[in-house]
């Protein structure tokens, strides 16, 4: 934009009014106390993670670590809320060593993590090829494990015991052959409050004809039940979420507020989320609207779940014996 006489009306300013000051004085986010180091593999596991830089998500991974550590040392509990991927990714293993260890307190899982976690235990895979089986309508139609859900939500609902404990105490009788890598086994024989949190229609299993709803919604609300008691405790505890986008964090919002509604102080917990991606649920109903501690942690599963489980080892000083 030009006046009339053909003159700038924005004319360049004179920077040599500008105010400084001298670099000393400036707050910097980024120090050299905060650098990684560069440590050697001889130096050994507890160095590697005391060598990480203090920043960003290196930052936020060893307050996890940390926080977890002292909800251990304290006897607080640290809660793992989980979805599919996590068992399709191959890191049961870990977490059933963790649950051993009683640095894992309690699991909360979706229907499809349940689904996997069976079919583990029952014939040492799962995860069909679903772009292969839709075309002709076979994806999911796996009878077997239709029969152990809708035996173990009817067993959930007449027992009062919910569906995660069931399928684990199923798993156990029948002696499926992988049962020692099954987290519903595993959470049974620890007596680690397991449970399972369906939401009917998004399962393989829904699609069965001797599958009932009736059955299978009354057994999961139990384990909501089972779960607000749980969330109940959790002061001075962490939570960590998984890998599910949309149902745990749905299912750990109701049962917080159940727990809160009912008079039980839960305020100072720590909340995490990891996952491949960003999502809106994860990150507002888990780590912000909850908790003032609430930490994201982006990365692959099978990466960044056994790093946090060597990271925890490490900070308690388990296996350097």
């Amino acid at each position: 934009m030009t006046k009339q006489n053909g003159t700038n009306s924005f004319p360049p300013f004179d920077l040599s009014k500008i105010k400084t000051y001298s670099i000393k004085e400036r707050k910097n986010l980024s120090d050299i106390n905060l650098f990684a180091k560069p440590v050697l593999p001889k130096d050994g596991m507890h160095a590697f993670f005391e060598s990480l830089p203090e920043i960003l998500a290196s930052s936020n991974l060893r307050k996890v670590i940390d926080t977890i550590a002292q909800a251990y040392k304290k006897k607080h509990l640290v809660v793992m809320a989980f979805g599919a991927h996590v068992i399709k990714c191959g890191l049961s293993p870990l977490i059933i060593d963790l649950m051993k260890r009683h640095v894992i307190t309690a699991l909360a899982m979706n229907g499809a993590a349940a689904i996997h976690d069976y079919e583990v235990s029952l014939i040492g895979a799962t995860s069909e090829d679903v772009a292969a089986s839709l075309k002709d309508g076979s994806f999911g139609m796996a009878k077997e494990t239709a029969d152990a859900f809708q035996a173990a939500s009817a067993e959930g609902t007449r027992e009062n015991i919910g569906l995660g404990r069931a399928l684990g105490n199923k798993i156990i009788k029948e002696k499926n052959k992988y049962n020692d890598l099954s987290l519903l086994a595993w959470g049974a024989r620890l007596n680690i409050p397991t449970t399972v949190h369906v939401a009917l229609g998004t399962d393989t299993i829904h699609m069965h004809p001797n599958i009932s709803g009736k059955d299978l919604g009354e057994s999961s609300h139990i384990d909501f039940k089972i779960l607000a008691s749980v969330v109940s405790k959790l002061e001075g505890g962490v939570w960590l979420n998984v890998g599910s986008a949309v149902i745990m964090p749905e299912v750990f919002l109701k049962a917080l507020c159940v727990a809160r509604n009912m008079g039980h102080k839960i305020e100072n917990f720590a909340a995490v989320n990891m996952d491949m991606i960003q999502h809106y649920r994860p990150r507002t109903n888990v780590l912000k609207r909850p908790t003032m501690h609430g930490y994201e942690i982006i990365g692959h599963h099978e990466i960044m779940l056994p790093l946090l489980r060597m990271g925890i080892l490490s900070k308690l000083g388990i296996g350097d014996e």
